[in-house]
């Protein structure tokens, strides 16, 4: 049985901004492994819209960069959407019942399946879905925008802290 993972960027005030912050050298190096070591990737319509510029190289990038695409094309990934109508390489849409959706992908995979985007993370959470959260936090301080966390959560229990660079701390948490 897979393992429902939702990790995400965070400011030290509780908000994502893939604007305000990026990793640097190091914490992307350990995203490039991360993403090689997934069973799939579930996706909201915004995080998927942003994260398609992997899908074509560019004449700009690194060896990091081009390592990272590599990985992303080759993960396979499931596009929660009302709005979209198709999805592009190595993607399903998934547009009905989401939380049976998730249930039997969860059943039907091993490994872990990450959760990217915080409006689709919000909605597994009161299903129980959710196995783990990974909270990258940046020593950024933003004062508004999207929370990472909206509304009630259960009850969380840190399970292990790790220094992924010089600035950012990964906290690993479970439902207690």
């Amino acid at each position: 049985m897979a393992k429902l993972v939702f990790g995400m960027n965070m400011s030290l005030d509780g908000y994502v901004d893939h604007t305000a912050f990026a990793p640097g050298p190091e914490l992307f190096r350990h995203f490039i492994e991360q993403v090689k070591g997934l069973a799939g990737g579930l996706y909201g319509r915004k995080i998927y819209d942003l994260m398609r510029y992997w899908d074509e190289d560019q004449d700009d990038w690194g060896d990091a960069e081009r390592d990272f695409a590599e990985a992303w094309r080759a993960l396979p990934k499931w596009v929660a959407s009302r709005s979209l109508t198709e999805v592009g390489p190595n993607a399903t849409l998934v547009s009905g019942e989401l939380d049976d959706f998730v249930r039997k992908l969860k059943a039907d995979r091993d490994g872990t399946i990450d959760v990217a985007g915080t409006r689709l993370a919000h909605s597994l959470v009161p299903s129980g879905l959710i196995d783990a959260y990974h909270l990258y936090i940046h020593p950024v301080v933003l004062g508004s925008g999207t929370p990472l966390f909206a509304g009630p959560r259960p009850p969380l229990r840190l399970v292990a802290t790790e220094q992924m660079d010089a600035n950012v701390v990964r906290l690993s948490y479970v439902p207690a």
